[in-house]
């Protein structure tokens, strides 16, 4: 279904993820409007991330997410593209993806394309070709070393050092220690502490946005209140999300042969890939993939993409060289599918695209 004839570009100066751990551990920063005013007032706040809890999926679910429903707070906007990689950079480093440059989930470096959750080109871990650290150099948490609390299994992944390299981890191997782990860093009086959780974006993968998202998104529900139950007094548990989703099916769209004649590979991913031109042709392959794509997607040139601001006011010339020549962006709920881009099973929900059931994520907090 399409929900809007426009891209939903991130207010990236106001009410977006990027601003989010700024305005909380900066002691300078002014206290936005947009940010629940109990956070400002807590002596310790425990920032949850829920991986793919979209404000309009929250939205039509009330009945099943009560808790979450219960809390105050308003819809904000994530990044460009709209996904996990690039959203979570923007959390911890408090910059826009123009900025940190981690612009997508599959990024044109100089040996391939990175894929950046698995660190990995071509299939082969990229560590040491890719070093996180320089890839993101920018240090978490405004340079503070807050606990962080996620799954034990992402502590010494490449993402995790290019996003959170100098964090003090706190791996979870099941998720009722996630409640275990972050109880005992507020009893040690840590004044902020960083959770994640990636149950549900998971299950919209692999299911898309029906009976089994519910049942996740109850579960996450309880996981929220088992949370506020362990907040001492004063306390706030505040909850966010890095994306959206949709629901894709199995409505898949090929690039179409024209189309693969002008381009030299892709990046990024199914609802946001780009288009890398083959020398000379960037200007032919912008015409022909907006005449094949125009009726699904919007495709935009490079140049179009950061005069308009999509990944902040600000482009690095690092970031620039990441990004390729056409956007392809999906207005429908449609995916555009290179054969080199695929996983363990089809992908049934999907993101990265820049429409409200995408961009739009919830900020909400409770306290004790």
């Amino acid at each position: 279904m399409r929900l809007s004839n426009a891209p939903v570009i991130p207010d990236y100066n106001g009410a977006c993820i990027a601003n989010v751990v700024p305005a909380l551990l900066n002691p300078g920063a002014d206290q936005p409007a947009w940010m629940p005013k109990i956070a400002f007032e807590a002596p310790q706040v425990v920032l949850l991330v829920v991986d793919g809890l979209g404000w309009l999926q929250l939205s039509e679910r009330s009945s099943v997410a009560p808790t979450l429903s219960g809390m105050q707070g308003q819809a904000i906007d994530s990044v460009c593209p709209t996904t996990t990689s690039t959203a979570l950079t923007s959390i911890t480093t408090g910059l826009s993806p123009g900025q940190h440059g981690v612009v997508g989930y599959r990024i044109a470096t100089g040996p391939g394309v990175l894929n950046v959750l698995r660190w990995a080109v071509d299939g082969r871990d990229a560590r040491e070709s890719e070093p996180p650290e320089k890839f993101q150099s920018v240090e978490s948490f405004v340079a503070q070393r807050p606990p962080i609390v996620t799954r034990a299994e992402f502590v010494n992944s490449g993402f995790t050092r290019a996003h959170l390299e100098g964090a003090r981890f706190r791996g979870y191997r099941v998720t009722s220690t996630l409640v275990t782990e972050v109880g005992d860093a507020l009893r040690r009086h840590e004044p902020f502490v960083y959770a994640y959780y990636d149950g549900l974006d998971k299950v919209g993968h692999e299911f898309g946005l029906a009976e089994h998202f519910d049942a996740e998104l109850g579960f996450i529900d309880r996981l929220v209140g088992d949370l506020l139950d362990v907040l001492p007094p004063g306390a706030v548990l505040l909850v966010t999300a890095d994306h959206g989703q949709v629901d894709v099916g199995d409505r898949l769209v090929p690039l179409h042969p024209e189309v693969q004649t002008l381009c030299s590979m892709q990046s990024g991913e199914a609802r946001f890939r780009w288009l890398h031109a083959r020398p000379g042709r960037a200007d032919d392959l912008l015409a022909v993939a907006a005449a094949r794509y125009a009726d699904t997607g919007w495709v935009v040139g490079v140049d179009q993409v950061i005069d308009e601001g999509w990944f902040g006011p600000t482009v690095s010339d690092v970031a620039r060289a990441r990004l390729g020549d056409v956007a392809l962006v999906a207005r429908e709920d449609v995916a555009y599918v290179d054969p080199v881009d695929t996983g363990p099973y089809n992908l049934v929900g999907r993101h990265g695209s820049l429409t409200e059931a995408e961009v739009r994520v919830p900020l909400l907090a409770a306290g004790r």
